[in-house]
């Protein structure tokens, strides 16, 4: 089944930019780039690209990180070393699901979703709009966890629909986040790597951090953050750092958020 739907969704992926191509032809639009480098992929700025916008979501999982570090024996140190563990990433390597989850679903939703729907969304609809509606689509694409659970029948049909929305209202949300950063870096290496490290945390686990002996602190590093997160965010995708955005030409001066 993963090795199935990993397929088909490479191959949505494949074809994609053909999909762009076509929609240019229909629609007039011309650029001075190519089809690939609308959608992000392109070399100027690829370095800040991948780091920056990593940088930004560590930030803001500042708190679960924390919580990790204290839940383990060995502290900090501890939860580097099994960060940089290359034994046990060579196992994950060998794990279709952990592919799946890290690099399979980051790289082809964000090159559909980002990468492709928004190069066709702007011209219509400007970039700050593009930004809220993509996400849509890309929430809505993980409906179909709805037939999953509902095919295993362990949970009732209400808790589904509840899971369902939860987590519909965390990927537009979080589809929000790397629209704006790609918009703001037209880079899709970005998205993908941000896209890649939320799967790997998953949503940040609040109510435990309250529960925890350590609650205030743990609490305070949460908020702290968040807080970091929002001063930062824009600091750190001011496009300076990535050359022009390939994405923006597709919009009429000035290109605001550009």
């Amino acid at each position: 089944m993963v090795k199935r739907r990993c397929a088909s969704v490479l191959l949505v992926s494949a074809i994609s930019p053909a999909v762009v191509k076509t929609w240019m032809l229909l629609a007039d639009v011309t650029v001075d780039v190519s089809v690939l480098e609308l959608m992000g992929v392109r070399l100027e700025g690829v370095v800040p690209a991948a780091v920056l916008p990593l940088t930004l979501s560590v930030v803001f999982y500042l708190g679960p990180l924390v919580y990790s570090a204290v839940e383990n024996p060995d502290g900090f140190t501890g939860e580097l070393r099994s960060a940089f563990d290359v034994p046990s990433w060579l196992v994950c390597l060998q794990d279709a699901v952990w592919l799946r989850n890290q690099v399979v679903a980051p790289v082809t939703e964000e090159l559909v979703f980002r990468g492709a729907l928004l190069p066709m969304l702007i011209p219509c609809t400007g970039p700050t709009a593009a930004i809220f509606t993509a996400p849509l689509f890309f929430g809505v694409a993980h409906f179909h966890h709805i037939i999953e659970q509902r095919r295993l029948g362990k949970n009732h049909m209400s808790d589904i629909l509840l899971m369902a929305g939860v987590q519909f209202l965390y990927t537009t949300v979080f589809g929000a986040f790397t629209a704006f950063i790609f918009l703001r870096t037209g880079h899709i290496v970005g998205p993908v790597l941000c896209h890649s490290f939320c799967n790997s945390q998953g949503l940040p686990d609040i109510s435990s951090a309250l529960r925890h002996p350590r609650s205030a602190a743990l609490l305070c590093s949460y908020l702290m953050g968040v807080l970091l997160f929002l001063a930062l965010l824009f600091p750190l995708t001011d496009p300076l750092f990535y050359g022009a955005s390939p994405v923006c030409s597709l919009l009429a001066p000035p290109a605001s958020l550009c």
